[in-house]
């Protein structure tokens, strides 16, 4: 089993990525750790889906650029 730790060094993101810029979020949760399955974007201190714009429901913990 993958423990926390490993799962947050697959995710190099420092800080916050710039506005609008497609990234792969870590989140976290009682049950532990599991990406979202959508690009999601990051302005004025919320994660929203990339595509439909919904404000993402979960702690975000790590984010990386978006593999294309």
């Amino acid at each position: 089993m993958v423990t926390r730790d490993q799962r947050l060094a697959e995710f190099d993101g420092l800080g916050a990525p710039a506005p609008g810029e497609p990234v792969q979020v870590l989140c976290e949760d009682k049950s532990g750790t599991y990406l979202l399955p959508f690009v999601c974007t990051h302005a004025d201190g919320q994660w929203r889906n990339a595509v439909t714009g919904d404000l993402v429901q979960a702690l975000v913990i790590g984010w990386r650029r978006s593999v294309k």
